[in-house]
């Protein structure tokens, strides 16, 4: 059985106001031609024409109040993505100063301790590497034998002693830091010029002190403040480096010498670039 066919009408919005805007007109058009009142037409218009006149004029109100928001959210949208690229352009700035200017001091406090210990000479490395850890107890520099540097050559980086050489490759150099638990620095105290033993304990530097064992300080003279520096009779370090600042002294069980606690000048947590002399202690003594 064939079925009949079905016929839809499909009007759109727009259309569907144009049909009867037009069927308004032709009513209002046929009501003067019939000689309808006044009256009657007030009525009429009163009816039909003013309320679906007020519905248009308040529908068009709708649609310019959504096109005025919707222009003012995309006005927001984009000066909103505008302030936040200069913001990122500002922060990568900031942070680009701010490591310029940690290089820059860097770089000064290197040049003020190659001129302090002018008389030994210095090559400048940066470290590329170092152990596990918080703290740059042992750690690799980009220079090495081609630029002249030798096992047990000294390093120092900010104010003070940092460690010594022990591995060293064409372009590269391993650097053993004081506080290293294997670290031993035969010291002195500027003062009374006693010697002691400067030794790491990587424990003890979480409070940024170093220990000292071995002092012979019968008069008690040694005080909090003492500097210490590397001694005359140390075997593998120049005489005369800074190590730090004596922060605390005690009686050792043998009750013949002092033990006690050193702060260091130098950050062990955030070294960068270093100095490596050059010159063995050996080197001196041949020379003498």
């Amino acid at each position: 059985m064939n079925k009949k066919p079905q016929f839809r009408i499909n009007l759109k919005s727009k259309h569907l106001l144009a049909i009867m805007t037009i069927v308004c007109i032709v009513a209002i058009v046929g009501t003067f031609a019939s000689g309808v009142g006044t009256e009657q037409m007030q009525e009429t218009a009163g009816l039909f024409v003013v309320p679906f006149q007020k519905g248009i004029e308040h529908l068009s109100g709708q649609v310019e109040n959504m096109l005025e928001t919707f222009k003012e959210k995309k006005a927001l949208v984009e000066e909103n993505e505008d302030l936040k690229f200069q913001l990122e352009n500002l922060m990568s700035e900031n942070n680009k100063l701010l490591q310029d200017q940690t290089e820059l001091t860097d770089l000064q406090e290197l040049y003020q301790l190659d001129q302090e210990y002018g008389d030994f000479p210095k090559v400048a490395a940066r470290i590329i590497s170092k152990d596990p850890g918080n703290w740059y107890d042992t750690f690799m520099i980009n220079k090495g034998s081609n630029d002249g540097i030798r096992v047990d050559n000294n390093v120092i980086a900010g104010k003070g002693l940092v460690g010594i050489v022990t591995n060293v490759g064409p372009n590269w150099s391993t650097v053993r830091s004081i506080i290293d638990d294997a670290s031993h620095v035969s010291a002195m105290t500027v003062s009374t010029q006693d010697n002691l033993v400067v030794e790491g304990d990587l424990e003890l530097i979480d409070e940024g002190k170093l220990r000292f064992v071995q002092l012979y300080d019968q008069e008690n003279k040694v005080t909090a403040g003492e500097r210490i520096i590397t001694s005359n009779i140390s075997e593998k370090y120049v005489e005369g480096l800074f190590i730090g600042y004596v922060s605390g002294v005690e009686q050792d069980t043998n009750n013949l010498t002092k033990v006690g606690t050193i702060v260091s000048p130098v950050d062990f947590r955030h070294l960068r670039d270093v100095l490596v002399i050059t010159i063995n202690k050996q080197d001196i003594l041949s020379e003498e």
